[in-house]
């Protein structure tokens, strides 16, 4: 199984002879996991140069709404749905569900001698079905032993609670970023909270995707629209959602709501006069991580020291499951299992 899996210095992830996921290599197939920027490093150059640049739909549409200048029509371009096999070479690549994003994938590759080797993406290991596999690539956002959630409520709910309450005083402010607030949006509605949603024109075009995709939000209303303007300056109750750099520039004496994954003392911490933080996350903590490699049954692992600090991962899966693991990139070039 030697150097059937690695991750260069720029960030992309090596499966078998022929794939590259999440930034630009010049083998023949990009995959592109979901469509944060740190997954999407040199797309543009992939378009060009790959046989293939493979995604799920809903990952192309999001893609594309977020960066207007990048064009995934063009013939190298592939989707592909979850559990469908694409052949290339003597290699089978499936992609399979991950609970992140909408859209989001893990990538499995199937060598010519049968060897499986994934790469998990981003994932919350709570609604991702981990993959079967001999060699493992794994995210390490969140992989150390101090990352954990030890809340003993339910984040969900409390996040609707807060907003329902809140409302009783006006408009109700929530800060975070593209999917996670479709997410909140989502949660909302499930919830049979009925009041009017309002939101920039930016977000207003990532929420459409998602209802294209099969969410379901219900009517919503731009910021700089007479209604937006009518219930934001009226103070009327309705839910405001603002990519997190906003946060500074509106809503500044209103209730407010931030989401973030980096919150792990306290499922809801005061973080201003009116502003709250609630720990709702797009990634698994620590015992997620070492659970989700223990399913796979891998037994090489790498974890990605790239996008995060993927030392401390390594050392602790070697210790807790025993299974040989490390950290990639390193200082050379590039490092492979």
């Amino acid at each position: 199984m030697a150097e059937r899996a690695g991750i260069t210095k720029n960030g992309a992830i090596l499966l078998g002879d022929s794939v590259a996921c999440d930034a630009f290599d010049k083998r023949p197939v990009r995959i592109v996991t979901h469509a944060h920027a740190d997954h999407l490093y040199g797309l543009r150059k992939s378009v060009k140069c790959c046989e293939k640049v493979v995604m799920t739909k809903a990952t192309r549409d999001l893609a594309m709404t977020l960066d207007e200048k990048l064009d995934l029509r063009q013939k190298s371009v592939q989707t592909l749905e979850y559990g469908k096999v694409l052949k290339y070479g003597e290699e089978k690549i499936t992609l399979l569900k991950a609970d992140h994003i909408l859209g989001s994938c893990q990538v499995l590759v199937e060598d010519a001698g049968g060897i499986r080797i994934a790469w998990s993406g981003d994932f919350r290991v709570e609604g991702t079905k981990p993959v079967d596999c001999d060699v493992l690539v794994v995210e390490a956002t969140y992989g150390k032993p101090s990352c954990r959630r030890n809340f003993q409520v339910d984040v969900r709910e409390l996040l609707v609670e807060m907003v329902e309450k809140r409302l009783r005083g006006g408009a109700v402010y929530v800060f975070g970023y593209h999917g996670k607030l479709q997410e909140v949006m989502q949660l909302l509605r499930n919830a049979d909270v009925q009041v009017p949603l309002v939101m920039p024109e930016r977000v207003h075009e990532v929420t459409k995707v998602c209802e294209k995709h099969g969410m379901n939000l219900g009517p919503v209303s731009l910021s700089h629209d007479k209604e937006g303007h009518e219930l934001l300056d009226g103070n009327l109750p309705c839910v405001a959602f603002y990519h997190m750099n906003q946060r500074m520039h509106v809503g500044l004496h209103n209730a407010r709501i931030c989401v973030s994954g980096w919150e792990f003392q306290k499922p809801c911490r005061q973080i201003g006069d009116r502003e709250h933080l609630i720990a709702l996350s797009d990634h698994s903590d620590f015992d997620g991580l070492i659970e989700y490699v223990r399913s796979t049954r891998a037994k090489q692992v790498i974890t990605d020291n790239f996008r995060s600090d993927g030392d401390a991962l390594a050392r602790e899966i070697s210790k807790r499951l025993g299974i040989s693991a490390v950290a990639m990139p390193r200082s050379s070039p590039q490092t492979t299992l």
